[in-house]
């Protein structure tokens, strides 16, 4: 009975310790979302709050002005991520499988020299040379897409120890008798079973491409090139030059105050939510894939 006691104390002090730290994460964004839809000078004036003083749709309104910009910037950047999280899986795949066989020859040199590259790269100044000078990718949608398919050392190797420690070698020996060939037994057998580390990876990469603004900075000037962050960074950037200025600041948004703080809320807002909505779908896959590939390997 005692036993049963300690066991039930402990099990809703954990459930306790979970809910204090969901509130700790979800909280920020209640507060985020409460603030967007606030009057800017209640903000600057009283602080954040999640309970608006004074609703206000200014922030709103004023990214309405860009929405032609916006939506663009939004097609630009799924377009990206889909194709860009879509490749740079098959890339990953492609090569931490064969580095997880025990009988590929060099297997470790050649898994020592994706471990090398966490280490050291060629640093930004050669880089752009490379990406503008040689492949003259500057200006193109190829920009934002190559460099993010550079392949990740911590995905391939997490990718190589899921394939080592959850795909069974009796399976694959048994697909080589019965006539598969690699190919075949690579996307016939090993990749429907790696579900949880592809979904894994590929959470990875879709927020990665989804956030990139630094490609877009550095490789784009054309605005209809933009993506999503980029063009938000500017839209931040003209609001907070244009505050500068009362004069150019009425030009600009005629009897609609420009926002500044509620402004910065609003564009997180419409920038997170779609990862918001995706995660959910991604999360038993992502919990899995972590679980196995950081416990077991």
């Amino acid at each position: 009975m005692n036993h049963n006691r300690e066991a039930r104390a402990w099990q809703w002090g954990g459930h306790t310790v979970l809910l204090i730290y969901s509130a700790a994460c979800i909280l920020p964004f209640l507060l985020l979302f409460a603030s967007s839809f606030t009057d800017d000078k209640v903000i600057m004036q009283s602080g954040y709050s999640f309970f608006p003083e004074k609703f206000s749709l200014d922030a709103y309104r004023y990214l309405w002005n860009e929405s032609t910009d916006i939506l663009r910037s939004y097609g630009i950047t799924i377009l990206i991520t889909v194709a860009g999280t879509a490749f740079s899986l098959a890339m990953t795949s492609m090569l931490g499988y064969p580095i997880s066989r025990r009988d590929l020859p060099y297997r470790h040199p050649l898994a020592f020299y994706v471990f090398f590259t966490m280490l050291f790269n060629g640093g930004l100044v050669p880089t752009y040379f490379v990406y503008t000078q040689v492949f003259d990718l500057k200006n193109t949608l190829a920009a934002l897409l190559i460099p993010g398919l550079l392949l990740n050392g911590f995905n391939v190797l997490l990718m190589r120890t899921f394939f080592m420690t959850t795909i069974p070698p009796a399976i694959l020996e048994s697909a080589k008798i019965d006539g598969a060939g690699e190919i075949r037994i690579f996307y016939k057998i090993v990749l429907p079973l790696s579900l949880p580390i592809l979904a894994t990876i590929g959470l990875f990469q879709g927020i990665a491409y989804w956030n990139d603004w630094f490609n877009g900075l550095i490789y784009i000037t054309n605005p209809k090139l933009f993506s999503l962050q980029n063009i938000l960074n500017r839209i931040m950037l003209d609001i907070q030059f244009l505050s500068t200025d009362p004069a150019l600041s009425a030009q600009a948004s005629g009897s609609m105050d420009l926002p500044t703080a509620s402004f910065r809320m609003a564009i997180v807002v419409i920038g997170v939510v779609p990862i918001l909505l995706a995660y959910p779908f991604f999360q038993k896959y992502f919990v899995k894939g972590i679980a196995i590939g950081a416990v077991k390997g």
